[in-house]
């Protein structure tokens, strides 16, 4: 399937959501709600997203349209990768989450392993900064940026929480099914290949 209607409906609604934040004209600020919408309307038919929870996604954010940002930590134990299982899909993926407000990049992805590992971690560096609209993950409101930081392992022991219902160090030839809407089998290749090589330059696309 052409995915581009993806793209042009993220820009639907920028343009709407930015003219929402800055228009005076009330006439401009009625057309600027009917574009986005459009855009709802056209993302809930495309992606098959309730139309009440893509009009939560695309109403409930305001002032200047910027890119999401998802931190997912890369956790080695003895050449093997730190896996959660995912609650909502049941596929699998590296820790990690929305970046909260207040919290550094390192600090995110140290707690988003204890919470959804139970292992603790120190972070080391950054790996890679990717465009998730140009890897091949499932169809998403939000335009989003990942950023993927190494992390070492300092303690902690395997454990659950309400996000996850299994945690485990898997060998990269043998990963299990991923929830492909965080993480893809190619990141994941990507991520071991900057890891082992302590010289390997941040990747930005």
């Amino acid at each position: 399937m052409d995915m581009r209607w993806l793209e042009w409906v993220q820009k639907m609604q920028a343009i709407s959501q930015i003219g929402l934040t800055y228009s005076k004209d009330p006439f401009d600020l009625e057309r600027f709600e009917q574009l986005r919408e459009l855009s709802v309307e056209i993302m809930a038919a495309y992606s098959g997203l309730d139309i009440q929870q893509v009009t939560g996604l695309f109403a409930g954010d305001t002032g200047y349209a910027t890119p999401k940002v998802d931190i997912r930590a890369v956790v080695l134990k003895e050449g093997r990768i730190l896996l959660v299982k995912e609650n909502s899909d049941g596929g699998w993926a590296l820790p990690g989450g929305w970046a909260d407000i207040g919290l550094t990049p390192r600090e995110i992805a140290v707690k988003e392993v204890k919470e959804e590992s139970g292992y603790d971690v120190r972070s080391v560096r950054l790996l890679a900064v990717l465009d998730r609209s140009r890897h091949p993950h499932p169809p998403h409101a939000n335009y989003i940026y990942k950023m993927f930081i190494l992390c070492e392992l300092i303690g902690g022991e395997a454990a659950t929480s309400i996000e996850t219902s299994g945690v485990g160090f898997f060998d990269p030839d043998q990963l299990p099914g991923l929830s492909t809407d965080r993480v893809t089998e190619s990141q994941i290749a990507l991520m071991l290949k900057l890891a082992a090589d302590d010289n390997s330059q941040t990747v930005l696309d």
